[in-house]
């Protein structure tokens, strides 16, 4: 009796590979499935005689197909709830379905060989290729929710590249604040007189938007750029009074057409500094730059191939109707500044408002690459192959924990970065009381804060864990860390805009809600999500004692001093306080899952974010009594259970990011001849080296 000795790879292809391309559950699946279902093959006829063996292998492969199909199918189902949990539920057709059927255009995919100019005029085309599809660009401009969208998947096109920078300056911070402001011209133009937007609309003009001083960044209120207004002329003279002043890094340049700009400058009526204001200023036409318009072109920068560049003005006179008016500011017909708002500050802040729709744009953006990277990296684990444990076997990357374990935190967090974005956006568009804006005004800042941090980590850890391949630009990671750098500094620096959610939330806010409990904390177990999200309110808590003691402590009548012995504490406040507001968004995204399959995965994927996050508090959470010795050495083991329970389920949570399989497929690197379009490259051979 010969008993079977071979192993699975040396037997089963032979017999079982045939069965399985013609098995009608899965054909387009076969050869991956291969590896797997020989061992479990092998296990199931261990010590069988060969002959037996073979015979039973047909059989056996039909139905080890079958019930692939069927879990298959089943993870299919699952990451179709979990899409319509992700993408907004019953908008998501509306909200989500225009941009991502658009970014499935072949035009879309990475172009080899490009130089940084080339690339910046893609974007332009790309743009009016945007507005193109859209109804009404007054709409979506008026939309933060469409807005934020259009970022999302915007994002996903040569890892963030030049689209969502140009789009979201063009269609948030120029046209935005242009309907945002009032649409007449002024006390000194004909009644009925309105700014025609036709040329902005219909992208014969493009818009930017000059606020950032080379000098004047995080404090751009004190801006040097100045309009002074002449009474008799009725007109403004826009000047740049110093080097500093010039305006840094707006995309100013001819390159994608003729080009106006919303220029922040200083009004000054009869020398009397009333704030700053935005003007309507043309800056190019088609022959080029117009009289007193003075642009450099900056260094290229790495992430978004754009236009940058450093722009003056020289005594530029403007028409009465450049200056946007609204109740922040008007001039009567005396050339008086009327205005509701009490101080100059304010006036600047009313003039910029657009930033806060900017940040969930920049939010989105960053959730957007987040999810590509991790569709992209979770897919490169599967198709990649490595010696296995065996002389001659072959596993998928995807089969170690060393691998799988670095995604699987991320996967988890884009998950928690996408509930929190969706919160972020619906708070401000629905925020209706004064009260209620600032409230979600700041909540939004710590959220662009946040996430946008989050995602370098985790767009950073995807290229890293595919390896040198993920250093090409074509293979769609390598640019997304270096693009989400941009969204951390854009629409105000993350952490200046986390110090003033600190101050706000230390003098204002209240403190988080929790649960009482009468259950003995050594009783409360690991897997109670809601324990787990009221621990790292505890966390919170505790950055805020210590930071009003800071406060406290700090030296008297030096208000800075006080800020600097308070400012880690409050910072370590405002972080603790984002994970808590992601955690309540995940948890509310559990309940609202149907379906049981789905909603059990949603539960772990929380309680392994839940988990991570609290890791760092382990020790504050000790000594102040709210966590036991015993919690703490369970940490660890308890996300090793999640982490090992979340695995098999990798690519259902993958798939949920409902990637347009036309991006995925034009990657190289997910190819089995990935590199076939090299074949007309520029190339170098020797020729054979037979005799």
């Amino acid at each position: 009796m010969t008993v079977l000795t071979h192993r699975p790879e040396e037997l089963i292809p032979a017999v079982l590979q045939p069965v399985l391309l013609e098995a009608p559950h899965l054909p387009d699946v076969a050869a991956d499935l291969l590896p797997d279902l020989a061992a479990e093959a092998a296990e199931l006829l261990p010590d069988l005689q060969a002959e037996v063996a073979t015979a039973l292998l047909p059989d056996l492969a039909t139905e080890l197909a079958a019930d692939v199909a069927a879990e298959l199918t089943a993870g299919v189902v699952v990451a179709g709830e979990l899409s319509h949990l992700l993408f907004d539920q019953g908008e998501r057709e509306r909200v989500h379905g225009i941009w991502r059927e658009f970014v499935s255009d072949e035009s879309f995919r990475y172009r080899d060989g490009l130089s940084p100019a080339a690339r910046a005029a893609l974007a332009y085309e790309r743009l009016r290729e945007v507005n193109a599809v859209i109804g009404s660009p007054e709409a979506l401009a008026g939309d933060p929710q469409m807005l934020a969208s259009l970022h999302e998947w915007a994002a996903i096109v040569d890892g963030g590249g030049g689209l969502c920078t140009v789009a979201s300056i063009h269609y948030n911070l120029f046209l935005g604040s242009l309907l945002d402001h009032d649409h007449d011209l002024g006390d000194g133009a004909s009644e009925g007189a309105g700014r025609d937007l036709s040329d902005f609309l219909s992208m014969r003009r493009t818009g930017t938007f000059l606020c950032t001083e080379l000098e004047h960044g995080n404090d751009a209120s004190a801006l040097e750029t100045v309009a002074d207004y002449d009474v008799i002329t009725d007109t403004f003279v826009l000047h740049t009074p110093t080097p500093g002043a010039q305006k840094f890094m707006p995309n100013t340049s001819p390159v994608g057409g003729p080009k106006s700009a919303l220029v922040a400058a200083r009004l000054l009526v009869e020398g009397r500094d009333e704030g700053v204001f935005l003007f309507l200023v043309p800056l190019s036409d088609e022959a080029g730059l117009l009289p007193g318009v003075n642009v450099r072109l900056l260094p290229y920068r790495a992430g978004a191939p754009v236009d940058h560049c450093l722009t003056s003005f020289d005594h530029v006179r403007l028409e009465r109707g450049a200056l946007l008016e609204a109740e922040h500011g008007r001039l009567d017909g005396a050339g008086k500044l009327v205005s509701a708002l009490g101080n100059r500050r304010k006036r600047f802040l009313h003039s910029i408002g657009r930033v806060t729709t900017g940040k969930l744009c920049m939010s989105g953006a960053a959730v957007g690459a987040s999810r590509a990277a991790l569709a992209i990296a979770v897919r490169y684990a599967q198709h990649r192959h490595v010696s296995g444990a065996r002389p001659g076997e072959r596993v998928p990357l995807q089969a170690h924990r060393s691998h799988h374990g670095r995604l699987l935190g991320p996967l988890v967090t884009s998950y928690a970065m996408t509930f929190a974005h969706r919160e972020a956006v619906s708070g401000w568009v629905e925020a209706s009381t004064a009260e209620e804006r600032v409230e979600a005004e700041r909540e939004v800042a710590v959220m662009k804060g946040w996430i946008t941090w989050q995602a370098r980590t985790v767009t950073t850890e995807c290229r890293e864990r595919c390896g040198a391949q993920a250093l090409f630009s074509a293979n769609g990671l390598a640019d997304f860390p270096q693009y989400t750098e941009g969204t951390i500094t854009a629409e105000g620096d993350n952490l200046v805009v986390w110090l003033k959610a600190a101050s706000e939330l230390l003098f204002g806010a209240g403190a988080q809600e929790r649960t009482e409990r009468d259950v003995p904390l050594a009783e409360q177990p690991l897997t109670d999500r809601r324990f787990l999200r009221d621990l790292l309110a505890d966390a919170e808590g505790l950055w805020r004692t210590r930071a009003s003691a800071g406060l406290r402590r700090g030296p008297a009548g030096d208000p800075l001093g006080r800020w600097n012995s308070a400012s880690y504490a409050a910072l370590r406040m405002v972080g603790t306080h984002a994970t808590v507001r992601a955690a309540d968004a995940f948890s509310r995204a559990v309940e609202r899952a149907a379906g049981a399959e789905a909603r059990a995965l949603l539960e772990n994927a929380c309680l392994l974010f839940l988990l991570q996050q609290l890791g760092e508090h382990t020790g504050d959470l000790l000594a102040s009594g709210r966590l036991t010795a015993e919690h703490a050495l369970a940490l660890p083991e308890t996300i090793e259970a999640l982490t090992s329970e979340l695995a098999p389920h990798m690519t259902t949570l993958a798939d949920a990011f409902d990637l347009p399989e036309e991006f995925l497929a034009a990657l190289p690197m997910l190819q089995e001849n990935g590199y076939g379009f090299l074949e007309g490259a520029q190339s170098w051979g020797g020729g054979g080296g037979g005799e």
